[in-house]
């Protein structure tokens, strides 16, 4: 359930002065890291435009922004882009409503899968990082030590440290104006009722699990699937699987993150969707040799 140089400018004297004020040529590369990396912008599954970092660069700018970052758990500096502005930029009025109304789905290049409304991804304070201040190059992230670049989501607020209420997808590669149920329909329990525990286990699993698993081969690809082949509720007692939900550490090293703040009632209401979703199997990827996809 939880998870990547614009110019160069030349700095010379424009005249002989005294060697004691003669300036020395420096370079300031303070632009993209990797200028030429693409970001990807699409509405409801149709491409509205695909723009490298550095043309995005020129047409935002970049500002220096410093934060505490919860993966490095330490303040980090990075140039960046602000997000509504590359959002504006890249969106235009195609996206209809206000963007602050829309529902987005940011995908990186793991796999990690990030729904968030507008309302959240535009409250200010977003950024997209595209070079790191503190270390020649990308200093690497997260338990597997990846390389965050070439765009990285950062917040720059004190209160939007918490990972999970403010995602930081690294290797951010597509950002897609379009619903959960619209882009991924075979995650939703059909059938249940809006005030059914099923439903509200959707809603959690969305909410907390999506980014890394896919129910039906739908949804992140960092985790396993929980639904194809087998459903999880079909291998594992419930008692596990609560347990693993709430503190996946005390089973095994990983990068899945504890969830805490998840009471016995969502507990009951994400394992009232998984058993949901076992009558509800969708997939593709099935072989029909009997081998593994």
């Amino acid at each position: 359930m939880i998870r990547r140089s614009l110019a160069l400018i030349l700095l010379t004297s424009a005249c002989a002065r005294p060697s004691s004020q003669r300036n020395v040529a420096v370079i300031a590369d303070d632009g993209p890291q990797d200028p030429a990396a693409r970001l990807e912008f699409r509405i409801e599954g149709r491409t509205v435009r695909t723009a490298s970092l550095g043309d995005l660069a020129r047409s935002v700018g970049l500002e220096t922004v410093e934060s505490y970052d919860g993966y490095y758990r330490r303040p980090k500096r990075f140039r960046a882009l602000r997000l509504d502005r590359v959002l504006a930029e890249a969106f235009g009025a195609g996206g209809g409503a206000p963007l602050t109304t829309r529902h987005f789905i940011l995908r990186a290049r793991d796999g990690y899968t990030v729904p968030m409304t507008g309302e959240r991804l535009l409250e200010g304070g977003a950024y997209l990082a595209v070079r790191d201040l503190d270390a020649p190059s990308w200093e690497p992230i997260g338990p597997q030590r990846a390389n965050p670049g070439p765009a990285y989501l950062v917040w720059r607020e004190p209160n939007q440290v918490d990972l999970e209420t403010h995602p930081r997808p690294w290797q951010l590669a597509a950002i897609e104006i379009a619903t959960v149920e619209a882009v991924f329909p075979h995650t939703v329990p059909s059938g249940e009722g809006a005030g059914s525990a099923a439903r509200r286990g959707w809603e959690l699993f969305t909410e907390h699990c999506i980014r890394c698993h896919a129910i039906n081969r739908e949804g992140g690809r960092v985790g396993p699937d929980l639904s194809v082949p087998l459903n999880v509720t079909e291998y594992r007692p419930e008692a596990q699987i609560r347990a693993y939900i709430r503190n996946p550490l005390a089973f095994r090293y990983g990068a899945m993150p504890a969830h805490p703040g998840l009471g016995e009632a969502d507990l009951d209401a994400l394992v009232a969707y998984l058993r949901a979703m076992a009558t509800r199997k969708h997939d593709p990827d099935a072989r029909t040799d009997g081998g593994a996809p």
